[in-house]
């Protein structure tokens, strides 16, 4: 028995928020005191490090659970399923269902269980859950619907990853320049084959949670005299580089060795878009482990440059638009050995190596 992605989706919304729209924004330290510099300088010194050019921000109306709809309903469409049959849906995120204008997250009911009644299924063998993993939830949720049919409790599954992180940023914080939102979802299912058949190889899981724990956390705004009820999502930037850059390279070539997959084999790499130069390093150093300097061409898509990092979906829509040819020069080919790998709040890393 394998786990199969058979059908892939994805949700991006419309509005575009580009760098230049932070022109005129204040932003300050930790320390609450405003920052210096000029706003061409910090945008300029942002895109450097990150990549990102613009984002994606969600309308107003519309919230994490619908857009986990959009993205299923194409995901259904693709693996050409009866949303009925499903044994499972699995949809990570972090903050639930933020409205715009609020302070209040909403996760009762469930945004799985919306997701279910959204799309019209009646089966109450289908059972739907979140998942709260950081941004590595997406790829952790993937993980655990293989365990569950590798332990004959789950045949499909439908497994999503959305957020409206542009509703939970601080707009004083030069951080909040790299969050955005959308949605990305795909259909597993478990199909007998060979052990050289398409499928999950191997997975790898790693926590780390005493002196790393709040690398990501929920901090007031930076900005003085501010509501200080208010909570909004805070990154200790270097640390989560240090962090990550040494022990998601680890992660991965652990899940390379279970499978017992040579480096040589792997055809792509679809990483977590959390920031350009970081992930840069990170295939370095990965590439490093096996002594090898020369990176592969084309090994690692991105799409952070416009997309932004959307936390729980930058994962499973940056794979959907490869398979889609939405990328240049990306692409998967039946037979290619593939690796999905995130790093995020917990502080959590997961790795999986699948055969497209």
């Amino acid at each position: 028995m394998r786990t199969v992605i058979t059908g892939t989706g994805s949700f991006i919304p419309a509005n575009k928020k580009l760098n230049k729209d932070f022109l005129q924004q204040e932003f300050f330290s930790d320390k609450q005191t405003r920052i210096p510099s000029e706003g061409a300088d910090i945008i300029r010194k942002f895109e450097e490090v990150t990549g990102i050019c613009e984002r994606r921000y969600a309308d107003e109306d519309m919230n994490a659970s619908e857009m986990a709809v959009a993205a299923a309903l194409v995901a259904i469409k693709d693996a050409g399923t009866d949303p009925e049959t499903l044994d499972q849906i699995i949809v990570a995120h972090n903050f639930g269902n933020v409205l715009q204008g609020t302070i209040q997250s909403d996760a009762v009911p469930s945004l799985a269980s919306r997701v279910k009644q959204a799309l019209g299924i009646r089966n109450p063998a289908c059972i739907p859950y979140d998942i709260l993993f950081g941004c590595p939830g997406w790829v952790q949720g993937v993980i655990q619907a293989d365990a569950f049919f590798k332990a004959g409790m789950a045949r499909k599954a439908l497994v999503i990853g959305t957020e409206t992180l542009s509703r939970v940023i601080d707009q004083y914080d030069r951080d909040s320049m790299i969050f955005s939102d959308g949605a990305g979802a795909v259909v597993l299912e478990a199909v007998e084959g060979a052990a050289d058949a398409p499928g999950v190889i191997s997975t790898s899981v790693q926590s780390f949670t005493t002196d790393e724990l709040n690398y990501i956390n929920m901090g007031m705004s930076y900005a003085p005299n501010v509501d200080k009820r208010i909570r909004y999502i805070k990154m200790l930037g270097r640390k989560v580089y240090e962090f990550a850059l040494k022990r998601v390279p680890e992660a991965m070539k652990d899940c390379l060795d279970k499978g017992h997959i040579p480096i040589g084999d792997v055809k792509k790499i679809f990483i977590h878009q959390a920031n350009e130069k970081m992930d840069i390093a990170i295939i370095k150093a990965f590439y490093g482990l096996y002594d090898i300097r020369e990176i592969p061409a084309d090994i690692m898509p991105m799409n952070i440059h416009v997309l932004g990092n959307s936390s729980v979906a930058t994962v499973p829509t940056l794979y959907d638009m490869v398979r889609r040819g939405d990328i240049p020069n990306q692409a998967v080919h039946p037979g290619d050995v593939i690796l999905f790998a995130s790093v995020g709040a917990g502080m959590n890393i997961n790795a999986i190596c699948y055969r497209v």
